[in-house]
């Protein structure tokens, strides 16, 4: 289960001459570890704000 793999492509277009595809190819696990990691990042970051907010209203 873990080793299924998942497949994306993106493609976007400014203007005529410039283009940029990228392809993503990752694992079950790998994707299971991005959401634990951006989870992780989300976390802290509403940890943060909270505490700036309380010491600004001091």
């Amino acid at each position: 289960m873990l080793t299924d793999r998942q497949t994306a492509t993106a493609v976007l277009r400014l203007g005529r001459h410039a283009r940029l595809r990228v392809d993503v190819d990752v694992s079950a696990g790998g994707l299971l570890s991005i959401t634990v990691l951006v989870c992780g990042i989300l976390l802290s970051t509403t940890v943060l704000v909270a505490t700036a907010v309380r010491e600004s209203r001091r």
